[in-house]
């Protein structure tokens, strides 16, 4: 019979009547690790929705151990998220029982210790009973990644645009102000997904970067031109190499194999890969840094790497490198991030792991690579309300509306008219005088030559003039008509339509407010958008 251990501590017997005093403080089982035993200091959600201790979770990831639960359940690692909830419950519990609060988190070492103990345990009730509960959590990630639909699309390469198949014969990608529109936000539209490949990529074989080390060519001729398991086992090994130079020297030749090679994308984007090029990507080395996160990229541009990229615990370190990053590492971060953000299951995940703060001060980069890659993914992720309400608390409309003013302005727009699209970023983009930015920003447009660019100011306006009674003074007040009046007579269809319906508004009597049909007023075109970006050295 196959033997069975459990993490959960002991609980008292139901039977029994009376409780000492330690039994009636005795924590929920809920607050303790499951793999430690211990009361939580920093608890954490994995992402099959078990919460541990995060130095339980670390050790475990180490090891590539993965436990059985006392339910039979095995837990996924491969992704974690602070559990602030539980914590919080922790230290009422704490405060509420007179119990000591843990002040730190418990010994990597004493954790290492018992998670082996448990390793030889269950290796041993596997030999007896032949049991193979504890398999690598890899295979289980791999399994998850296959039952997915592959990604109609092998590149990240627009569905609007009907120029982009043949533009992506010939790797060029353009880009073209006239076509930078976005949706306007209404209830029945759906936001569009802009989709693209990061401004710090490129597909020349040919192009360097200046922290690239040159690769011997004849070196990397050693390497089959159909990948195995064993190159993959190779890169794994020498990635996590304590020889600075190999680590180089592999780092490089990876970030080199997936510049162009797209099947090697896919077969060496496996969880044990990334693992090892999650250490590359906080090394203290500036040129194994750059050339890992360079790497990430080109792993992230197969739509089928994306999710499981996000699962391998890579993003909070590519976070990291953002915030305090080398100039180009900070491009390839931002590239990185963006171009995850294209797939809708990471959109959540990359919000909840703290990136849109980083993205945000990013918009200020010395890089305009950061700065434009920056900004297409909050683009991105605003598309999800979660994000919408983060950003309007983390005070990003103050930051977006002055960059009206700037070069940025064409994708600073399309972050603000998904943030108009919602109630909590409507009354943030009122409260900062949006429309007054918005109208001197048309006023402008109207003279020069950018129709996408005035097309998205009326995109924006009318989310705004939707149901808010605000609206009229203040576009009243910032001389909205005229402005309106212009966009009706020369702007394209769509602006045109948009216009002339926020006109209606402002020239309608103020007795009529309460009988506005609100709903009719929503009824319009809408703008599509095609971005193509300029490809440079990867």
């Amino acid at each position: 019979m196959v033997k069975k251990w459990r993490f959960w501590p002991n609980k008292t017997s139901s039977s029994s009547k009376t409780k000492t005093k330690s039994e009636k403080t005795k924590p929920l089982d809920e607050f303790m690790c499951p793999i430690s035993g211990l009361l939580m200091f920093d608890p954490v959600i994995v992402s099959s929705g078990q919460t541990f201790e995060r130095t339980s979770v670390e050790v475990c990831r180490e090891l590539n151990f993965v436990p059985v639960l006392s339910d039979g359940s095995k837990p996924d690692f491969s992704t974690v998220i602070a559990n602030l909830a539980l914590k919080k419950a922790i230290t009422s519990w704490c405060e509420s029982t007179g119990t000591d609060l843990p002040r730190y988190a418990p010994d990597y070492s004493l954790i290492e210790d018992s998670v082996r103990k448990l390793m030889s345990s269950s290796s041993h009730d596997e030999g007896d009973g032949g049991d193979s509960r504890f398999r690598d959590s890899e295979i289980d990630l791999i399994k998850r990644m296959a039952e997915k639909p592959q990604a109609i699309l092998t590149h990240a390469t627009t569905q609007l645009n009907p120029q982009s198949v043949h533009h992506h014969h010939h790797r060029q990608f353009y880009s073209s102000s006239s076509e930078e529109s976005v949706i306007a936000n209404i209830p029945d539209t759906p936001p569009l997904q802009l989709v693209t490949r990061p401004s710090c990529y490129s597909s020349s074989p040919t192009a360097s970067t200046s922290s690239e080390i040159v690769v011997n060519e004849t070196e990397t001729e050693t390497l089959e031109p159909n990948l195995t398991i064993t190159e993959e086992q190779s890169f794994s090994t020498k990635l996590k190499s304590l020889d600075v130079f190999e680590q180089e020297r592999s780092v490089i030749l990876l970030r080199k194999r997936t510049r162009t090679d797209e099947e090697a994308r896919v077969s060496l984007c496996t969880p044990r890969l990334l693992a090892s090029l999650r250490e590359c990507v906080v090394s203290k080395y500036a040129v194994v840094q750059t050339n890992a996160v360079a790497a990430l990229v080109n792993l992230s541009l197969d739509n089928r790497n994306k999710v499981k990229i996000i699962r391998s615990g890579i993003v909070p370190p590519l976070i990291d490198v953002l915030k305090s990053g080398s100039d180009e590492s900070q491009e390839h971060a931002a590239g990185a991030i963006f171009s995850l953000a294209l797939e809708e299951e990471n959109k959540t995940a990359i919000g909840v792991l703290g990136a849109l703060q980083p993205l945000i001060r990013a918009l200020h980069s010395d890089s305009a690579r950061t700065r434009n890659d920056s900004a297409l993914a909050l683009y991105h992720l605003s598309l999800v309300q979660s994000n919408r309400v983060k950003l309007v608390k983390l005070g990003a409309v103050s930051t977006l509306l002055p960059m009206l003013e700037t070069g940025l302005a064409g994708r600073v727009l399309l972050v603000l008219c998904n943030l108009a699209a919602s109630s909590e970023g409507k009354s943030a983009l009122l409260d900062a005088n949006a429309v007054e930015c918005l109208v001197k920003k048309l006023r402008a447009e109207n003279v020069g030559s950018s129709e996408s660019t005035r097309e998205n100011c009326v995109a924006c306006l009318y989310s705004l003039s939707h149901g808010n009674m605000r609206f009229k003074g203040l576009a009243m007040a910032a001389r909205a008509a005229e402005v309106l009046s212009v966009v009706e007579e020369t702007g394209s269809e769509r602006a045109r339509e948009k216009a002339k319906r926020m006109l209606k508004i402002l020239r309608e009597p103020d007795d009529g407010e309460g009988d506005r049909d609100w709903e009719a007023l929503l009824q319009g075109g809408v703008s599509q958008t095609r971005y193509g970006v300029n490809s440079t050295a990867f």
